[in-house]
């Protein structure tokens, strides 16, 4: 099974914050590790990694499929802009 990955570097002050809040929110549904720095959300499919830092929050998502991929790129991203309202010029660039 190839595998696809894609990364992104988002640049924010709250890194920490949006990490565990993601990791905690799909807790719910995935199986969900965090700690200070680093979380991991375990999706049908694919396997979201996240590292906060001081300046940005880096994620890193793979799959199986592009398609997957980009689908789990998607729904990170969106839940990522509504936890960060306050920073409405965040952007997310996966490449």
């Amino acid at each position: 099974m190839d595998k696809t990955t894609s990364h992104a570097s988002v640049p924010t002050a709250h890194a920490r914050r949006y990490m565990i809040q993601l990791c905690k929110h799909f807790g719910h549904k995935a199986e969900t590790r965090f700690d200070d720095q680093t979380g991991e959300i375990v999706f049908d499919g694919g396997i979201c990694r996240l590292g906060a830092g001081p300046v940005a929050l880096d994620l890193q998502v793979e799959s199986a499929s592009a398609e997957t991929r980009a689908r789990l790129e998607g729904v990170i991203d969106s839940h990522l802009k509504r936890f960060a309202f306050r920073e409405p010029e965040m952007a997310v660039a996966w490449s």
